[in-house]
């Protein structure tokens, strides 16, 4: 029998109890666990260690969460949640701007936390075993006006230009160009991205759809609608 290893977390946290109170309770659910509380070596660490999901502190010594997440991005492609003890919208947005694929408010429930793992850490693993085996895909390619999404490819083109999209942004595009036409609300797409329950709060369907719009230059909203009190509708391609 072949032992699978269990899923690698790094916890950058330079709150020391906190740090092992988190990553005891996330043992406890068969995650291997370490403990990062500087920024600069955090950066080192997570490059070099590849980690299957880093849970990045906002305020930390040495070098912020804001910092290090906008230092990895671009070669670290697995999941990073966000956690902060401001609760401002701005650093939200900020966050997920910047490639984060999911933010809390600390102190996080630990239930909540754990939902959010698993839903992150299940949804690169669908991504990569769709991308591994070939299988085939709905449609290959979507067209809405200027934009043009490559659905084997991952990319996204406006106006014959290639648009930079982190994974969040580039799946809720998708998940709308699926259901053009089709009102979406925001219970649902959370719930599709998420793999977890809408609390009714969260503002992170919200600021992902104004991210997209303005990598699309949709600022205006022409192509992807807001419906009010009901959610998000993408127009369809004109037939």
């Amino acid at each position: 029998m072949i032992d699978t290893p269990l899923p690698y977390i790094l916890l950058v946290e330079d709150d020391e109890g906190l740090a092992k109170l988190t990553a005891e309770y996330l043992r406890g659910f068969s995650y291997h666990v370490a403990v990062e509380g500087h920024g600069e070596r955090a950066v080192c660490r997570i490059l070099n260690e590849n980690p299957d999901l880093v849970i990045l502190d906002v305020l930390l010594p040495g070098k912020d969460g804001i910092d290090i997440c906008r230092e990895v991005r671009q070669s670290y492609a697995k999941p990073i949640l966000m956690l902060s003890a401001r609760s401002e919208q701005v650093d939200q947005i900020l966050g997920l701007e910047i490639g984060a694929d999911d933010y809390m408010i600390k102190p996080a429930e630990p239930r909540l936390l754990l939902a959010r793992i698993k839903a992150l850490l299940r949804r690169m693993q669908v991504t990569n075993s769709s991308s591994i085996s070939g299988q085939a895909l709905e449609r290959e390619c979507y067209q809405f006006a200027d934009v043009k999404i490559d659905n084997p490819s991952r990319r996204v083109l406006w106006q014959n230009s290639e648009v930079e999209l982190t994974t969040p942004q580039y799946d809720l595009l998708l998940l709308l160009a699926k259901n053009a036409g089709k009102i979406m609300s925001r219970e649902s797409i959370f719930q599709a991205m998420r793999g977890i329950e809408y609390d009714g709060s969260n503002r992170f369907v919200d600021i992902t759809v104004s991210q997209i719009r303005g990598r699309i230059g949709d600022e205006d909203s022409r192509l992807i609608k807001t419906i009010r009190g009901q959610g998000y509708l993408l127009v369809p391609e004109e037939t």
